[in-house]
């Protein structure tokens, strides 16, 4: 476990919501007027947690690039969960069993952006390799709106091992791919599922591909041959969770 720095209002609210206990400290900015503010003060003391009054420049400096709208909370992280804990979502999850695999998404902004999607259709686990990817960091917490602390996230040092796993336990897999014969819509997403997509540029890695079940692409009509892989997934997901009639 190690302290990280969570930046902004969204992301701040959505660690107080959804994982208060790891929250170590607020930093406030000094005389903001803004009420999000004051709500997120008055939480943070209500939940035990310290707040600190810092000037701007102080919370320039700890955000770096990032935008911090006035609030930065020090959090500490927990470990990611490994492919060794598969089995035990799988079993959980049983037959509505299903996960978003992403074969390596390195722009912190398309991850955001998917795990995003990926709390909205209620998925069982994220699954990202653990080297050439992005992992969960400031700026992918504030692109996902609160949705890093929802969703399981699953950093696989094997990729295709987490993917064998998914298979010997009766998930069936459909990768994404532009040159596949069959269309997303034309496939039975029903029952325990993994979505295999890859990450921006290459696609997904051969072996990664040869780990499918199935293969399948989006129509486009238009002339564009790919779509950004945060778009392609909500895509996916969302056509799962129709053909599953999931109301959320």
């Amino acid at each position: 476990m190690s302290d990280t720095w969570i930046i902004g209002i969204n992301p701040v609210e959505g660690a107080l919501a959804n994982d208060p206990s790891r929250v170590r400290e607020l930093l406030i900015e000094q005389g903001a007027h803004n009420p999000r503010l004051r709500a997120l003060n008055e939480e943070a003391k209500r939940l035990g947690i310290r707040v600190h009054a810092r000037p701007r420049t102080a919370l320039d400096q700890l955000a770096g690039e990032a935008r911090h709208q006035g609030v930065i909370a020090r959090y500490e992280s927990p470990p990611p969960l490994s492919e060794h804990d598969l089995p035990q979502l799988i079993e959980h999850a049983d037959n509505d069993a299903l996960f978003l695999v992403l074969d390596g998404v390195t722009d912190p902004h398309n991850l955001g952006a998917c795990l995003r999607s990926a709390a909205a259709a209620n998925v069982t686990a994220v699954i990202v390799p653990r080297d050439r990817a992005v992992g969960i960091t400031p700026v992918v917490r504030r692109a996902s709106a609160g949705a890093a602390d929802r969703v399981p996230f699953v950093a696989a040092t094997n990729l295709a091992r987490a993917l064998r796993t998914l298979k010997e336990s009766g998930v069936w897999l459909t990768g994404l791919a532009g040159d596949a014969s069959q269309s997303i819509y034309d496939i039975d997403l029903k029952g325990a599922a993994a979505l295999v997509l890859g990450g921006e540029g290459e696609g997904m890695r051969r072996l990664t591909r040869e780990a499918c079940d199935r293969l399948a692409r989006i129509p486009m009509p238009g002339k564009m041959e790919s779509l950004n892989v945060s778009v392609a997934a909500g895509i996916v997901l969302f056509e799962t969770v129709r053909q599953r009639h999931v109301t959320l």
